[in-house]
C-alpha cells in the first residue's frame, strides 16, 4: 500500500524478494496538468509494468473494502506513504499483521512530513523505520532500523529518495525475522516523540526576522514543494538554492546585499541573523537561474528590498 515516488522501490525490493506481491493498493488517479487528465500514483505505474493487480479505494473505512482485502489473503501487509490510515478491520485481516516504511528515526518526526521536519530542526542525521501497525499515527512497535546521515546539500527531495533506497533494502531483510520469528518488537519511547506536521503552500514564505540558519534549513525542508518564496518588486521570487553566511550587513533585514565570506564575493539578503546566500533563483514567470545570472538581467537587484509576504 503506498501512492508517491518514496514507495515504488520499495515495491521493486518486494517485487525481487522471494515474497508474491497479490496486490497493490494506491489511491485514485487524479487530474493534473493544464488538460486536468487523470493521472496514475508512481506506485501504480510500478505495479503496472510488473502485471501486479491495482486496488485503488476511495475509501477503507467501510464492510466492502475490508473484504476485498481479506480475498486476497494477504499474510502481510507493507505500507510505505500510503493515502489513508488503516482502520483497525483492515489491520486485522493479515495474520502477520501491518508493516509501516517511516522515513525518520520513530519516535522522532511521528507525522505526514517527517523528512522536512529533520531538516527544519537541523538533524544532523534522520533514518527509516520499519514498524509493525497500530490504530495510532506511527506509534506501533519498531521492528528496525537505520540510521542515515544528513547532508549540508540535502533538500527533502533528495533526501527522500535516499531513504526510499534505504527503507527497501532494510525492509525485506525485516520481513524475513519477522515471519521466522527472530524479531521482536520494540515499543516505542514516548518521552522522545517529537510530531511532524502538515505542509501547507503558506509555508514557503521566507520571514526575513529569522536567521540565515533557519531560513536555509527551510529552502531545503521545502524544496521541491511547496518551494521557498519572497516578493520582490511585486512579483514571486522563489529561492531554490541557498547557503547560510555568518557575516552581517548594515542593511535593514530584507535588502539584498553582496558580501565577501572566506575570499568569495557572494550576493545575499540581510536576515534577523546573518546573510542568507543565494544561489540560485527563479522570478516568477521565469526559470530558475544562477543568482548572478538573475543579477546580471536585473542591475538593480542589489540594493533592493524583499518583501516577506506576496
Amino acid at each position: 500500500m503506498g501512492t508517491p515516488y518514496f514507495s515504488v522501490p520499495i515495491l521493486k525490493s518486494l517485487v525481487q524478494s522471494t515474497h508474491e506481491v497479490v496486490a497493490v493498493y494506491t489511491r485514485p488517479d487524479r487530474p493534473a496538468g493544464r488538460g486536468r487528465r487523470l493521472v496514475p500514483s508512481p506506485v501504480k505505474r510500478a505495479a503496472l509494468l510488473e502485471h501486479i493487480r491495482v486496488v485503488a479505494p476511495d475509501t477503507l473505512r467501510d464492510e466492502g473494502s475490508v473484504r476485498e482485502l481479506a480475498k486476497l489473503k494477504p499474510d502481510l501487509v507493507v505500507v510505505a506513504a500510503f493515502a489513508y490510515l488503516l482502520p483497525p478491520p483492515i489491520l486485522s485481516v493479515p495474520p502477520h499483521g501491518c508493516l509501516n516504511v517511516h522515513p525518520s528515526l520513530l519516535p522522532r518526526h511521528r507525522g505526514p512530513s517527517p523528512v522536512a521536519s529533520a531538516l527544519l530542526c537541523g538533524d544532523t542525521e534522520t533514518g527509516v523505520t520499519i514498524m509493525l501497525m497500530d490504530e495510532g499515527l506511527d506509534t506501533g512497535p519498531v521492528l528496525s532500523q537505520k540510521r542515515v546521515p544528513i547532508e549540508d546539500e540535502d533538500t527533502t527531495g533528495t533526501l527522500t529518495e535516499r531513504l526510499a533506497e534505504e527503507g527497501a533494502e532494510l525492509l525485506v531483510g525485516t520481513i524475513d525475522r519477522w515471519l521466522d520469528g527472530t524479531l521482536t518488537a520494540q515499543p516505542q519511547d514516548e518521552d522522545a516523540v517529537l510530531y511532524s506536521g502538515r505542509i501547507t503552500p503558506h509555508d514557503g514564505r521566507l520571514d526575513w526576522s529569522l536567521s540565515a540558519e533557519t531560513l536555509w534549513r527551510q529552502v531545503r525542508a521545502y524544496h521541491p514543494w511547496p518551494g521557498s518564496h519572497t516578493s520582490w518588486r511585486g512579483r514571486r521570487l522563489k529561492v531554490h538554492r541557498a547557503v547560510p553566511l555568518p557575516v552581517e550587513s548594515s542593511c535593514p533585514e530584507g535588502t539584498i546585499v553582496r558580501v565577501v565570506h572566506s575570499g568569495s564575493s557572494w550576493i545575499g539578503v540581510q536576515t534577523g541573523k546573518g546573510v542568507l546566500g543565494l544561489r540560485t533563483v527563479q522570478l516568477e514567470g521565469k526559470r530558475e537561474v544562477a543568482v548572478e545570472d538573475f543579477v546580471r538581467g536585473y542591475r538593480n537587484f542589489v540594493g533592493s528590498s524583499l518583501e516577506s509576504q506576496l
